[in-house]
Formats: C-alpha cells, structure tokens, sequence
C-alpha cells in the first residue's frame, strides 16, 4: 500500500513539474514573439533609431492599398490647403514607393522632408544627397501628411502653386518642378503618369464636386508614332494626360499606330 501512494506521488510531482516547464517555454516563446514584433528604441536623442520588424515586413503594401489609405488624408488637406488630393497622393505613392522605402517605414515620413531649422520633434538619420542627413519622424502617417502641407504652404518659394486653377494637377505637378521641389527634371511626367494610372484626379472631382475641364492648348507640334509608344508613354514624354492627347487628336480609344502623326504639347 505504501508502495502504491508513493508511485502515485511521484506521478504527481512529475506531471506538476511537466506543466510548469511548458507554461515557463510557451511564456519564452510569447515573450520573445512579442519583442520580435515591437521592440523599438523611442530615444531618437541618441541619434539612432533601431526598428525590429514582424515576420510580415517582408510583405510589400500595394500601390492600390495604400491610396485607399491616405485618399481621405489627401481630400481632407485639399479642402483645408488648397493642394490637389492626386498631387498628394502621387508625391506620397513616388517618394515613399506607396509606403515600402526604408525611410517610411522607420519614421513614417511619406514625403523625405528633413529636419529643416526649428524642427522640434522626432528625428532619424538616412542617407539621402549626403551621409546621415536628418529625417522628421512622426508618430502617425496623417502628421505627415499634414506637414508636408504646411511645408508647401509656408515657404514662398511655392506661393505661386496656389495660383493655379483648383484641380489642375498637371501645372501643380509643373509648378513643383519649377519652385525646386525635386532635382529629378522627370518628376512632373512622373507624377501625372501616377495620377493617370490610378484615377487620382477622381479625389480632385470628389473634393470639388466636379471634374476640371483643360483648356484647349494651342502650343503644340507633331508627334510621328514610332514602334513602342502608347498614348500613356507619350503623355509622360510631353507632360499632357492620356485624356488631353485624346481630346487634342479625337480619337476614340487608345489604340494608336506606327508612322500615325499626334498632335502633342511642347
């Protein structure tokens, strides 16, 4: 009898041991699963930001996923800064590669602005023109947004932006070029071409509560259609829209021929 209350002890006391090893291996494992996920260091002072991604980082967020995330911010600073919501949305989509660079992701900084003199807020450091040049860092995507209209909006070197026709992203994404905004001379096709692709100019329409019509541009010359063209390549090339190339050679549909004359901008 003594035997059998024995066994039954030491059957006890290992199955209470066994439990406790596998509740301390599965805290471990959640502990360690948590800090793979959000460790981060919030002292940006130390001139160092340290970001350890989830297993998911390696999961590219979609052009289309992320206009569906930052259309209202855009809209919401077209109707409180007079900045067309398809310019913001095509700057952020270009400058952040729609919310994957590096820089991005660590900071939330979805146009590159850099400290600048009286920044006070978070900070980061990337190589950018030079080594380790300063980055603001925002808590929420939305401040980003927010300030690059401010940026726009407080230097003078882009008040003449805020001449142009509400909804004219064309001249918006001209006019950037010509205040300095971006060294690329390719940066206004490359904006319209983003703005073409995915419809942007609708957020314009919907924020305006009607579509901007172009006027008729009577500054053009012929294009000959060569072997790989297309009315969307030809609009990058001479900085008009799809629509606009249409309009100008009333054609129907966007098929288009080698050796077809076009009629195109300057």
């Amino acid at each position: 009898m003594k035997l059998k209350y024995f066994l039954i002890g030491v059957l006890t006391l290992s199955l209470v041991v066994s439990c406790k090893s596998k509740k301390k291996l599965a805290k471990k494992a959640e502990t360690s699963r948590k800090e793979m996920i959000i460790k981060s260091t919030d002292d940006f002072d130390s001139k160092e930001v340290t970001v350890v991604s989830n297993t998911n980082s390696t999961i590219r967020n979609s052009t289309l996923d992320y206009i569906e995330q930052f259309k209202d911010a855009a809209m919401r600073d077209m109707r409180n800064y007079n900045i067309p919501a398809s310019i913001k949305l095509a700057q952020g989509i270009l400058e952040s590669s729609s919310g994957n660079s590096q820089l991005t992701k660590r900071s939330n900084n979805h146009f590159g602005i850099k400290c600048h003199k009286g920044w006070q807020g978070d900070r980061t450091y990337h190589d950018d023109d030079e080594k380790g040049e300063c980055f603001r860092v925002y808590k929420d995507p939305a401040n980003s947004y927010k300030d690059h209209s401010l940026f726009l909006t407080s230097r003078s070197r882009y008040s003449s932006l805020f001449n142009i026709k509400q909804g004219d992203y064309v001249k918006w994404a001209k006019g950037l070029s010509k205040a300095g905004y971006a060294t690329d001379r390719r940066y206004p096709a490359k904006l319209i071409a983003i703005i073409e692709k995915y419809d942007l100019h609708k957020y314009d329409t919907e924020v305006l509560g009607k579509s901007f019509e172009y006027p008729k541009n009577n500054d053009l010359k012929n294009h000959i259609v060569a072997k790989g063209d297309t009315l969307y390549s030809l609009s990058r090339k001479y900085g008009l829209t799809v629509d606009d190339l249409k309009k100008i050679n009333s054609l129907d549909s966007n098929t288009i021929s080698v050796g077809q004359t076009l009629r195109v901008s300057k």
